[in-house]
């Protein structure tokens, strides 16, 4: 099974940026983010796929971009203008397949991003 080393989060006031990282342990043809808010269900932030199609949800759309370094195994989240509804769990995730009905790979420990209003 992959191993993701995800990296970045933390808290940032509203209007601020984060980045976020993740490193797979092997190639993956999808790669790309899902957040998860207390009380919320999963969502697929954005994706990448090895043909370079790339999904955004429609709450990030224009604030954040989400690009991917196949030499290193790599998918960068670059968040801008956050809002205090951005705060969640953002797991990163790798494999087969990455789309909001459906998902085979894996996903990372997560890692936490706050924004304060």
């Amino acid at each position: 099974q992959v191993q993701l080393v995800e990296s970045g989060g933390g808290f940032v006031q509203a209007g601020g940026s984060l980045r976020l990282s993740c490193t797979a342990s092997a190639s993956q043809n999808a790669m790309g983010w899902y957040r998860q808010a207390p009380g919320n269900r999963r969502e697929l932030v954005a994706s990448i796929a090895g043909g370079g199609r790339i999904f955004y949800a429609d709450s990030v759309k224009g604030r954040f971009t989400i690009s991917r370094d196949n030499a290193q195994n790599a998918v960068i989240l670059r968040m801008n203008n956050l809002k205090p509804e951005d705060t969640a769990v953002y797991y990163c995730a790798a494999g087969l397949t990455i789309s909001r009905s459906t998902f085979i790979g894996s996903r990372g420990q997560g890692t936490q991003v706050t924004v304060s209003s």
